[in-house]
Formats: C-alpha cells, sequence, structure tokens
C-alpha cells in the first residue's frame, strides 16, 4: 500500500511548512484528491492515525475533498463526469474528451491554532 509513504511525505511537507511559518500546532491538513489519482481517499484516512502516531501531528485531523474526475466532450463541449458516465458524453454519447481534473493530489490547507 503505496498510500502510507504518501501520509509521510504529506506529513514531511506539512511539518516543514509549518517551522518555516512558526506555526506552534496544526490543527487540521486538507487534502485534495483527485478521482483518479493514484492515491485512494479511503486507504489515505485509514493510513494517517498510523503515520503520526506518537508525533507532533497524533492530534491533527485530516480532512480530504474529493474532486471530481471531469472532462469536457471534444464534440458538444459538454463537461461531464468521466467516472459516472463511463466515459460518454451524457449530451451526443461522444467518446472524446479532454480532462479537466481528477489527477490532482494536493495539500490544499494547513489550520493552525
Amino acid at each position: 500500500m503505496h498510500e502510507l509513504g504518501i501520509v509521510y511525505e504529506v506529513i514531511k511537507i506539512v511539518d516543514q511548512f509549518a517551522k518555516d511559518n512558526n506555526l506552534a500546532t496544526v490543527d487540521k491538513i486538507v487534502l485534495e484528491i483527485g478521482q483518479l489519482s493514484q492515491a485512494i481517499p479511503r486507504f489515505i484516512e485509514e493510513c494517517y492515525p498510523a503515520a503520526v502516531n506518537k508525533t507532533a501531528y497524533e492530534e491533527t485531523k485530516l480532512e480530504i475533498v474529493v474532486l471530481p474526475a471531469n472532462a469536457k466532450c471534444k464534440i458538444c463541449n459538454e463537461v461531464y463526469n468521466i467516472i459516472e458516465h463511463r466515459k460518454i458524453c451524457p449530451k451526443c454519447q461522444g467518446k472524446e474528451y479532454n480532462l479537466i481534473s481528477g489527477q490532482e493530489f494536493n495539500i490544499k490547507e494547513v489550520v493552525a491554532c
């Protein structure tokens, strides 16, 4: 499960951010994870407690915002979720699209006391 390594890296980045900005404590970390990302939100949530156990982040909450796998149809310009619609445009039934979102993995926010 590579999600544990991802969580360790997130904590490392947040820790450096906290030090650089003189944050005494971090209350919450907000992640944005796209539906097409290599990271699975449920596994990130499950790994998080183990990754922060006995660290300064043990009491820090984790919030995950899932970003939709949206695309724009090349034929009719309809924007739709390619997972929900199985890559077929719900408006014109076209199968060609340009991906707009869904592959992201971002640390969106670090909330401090």
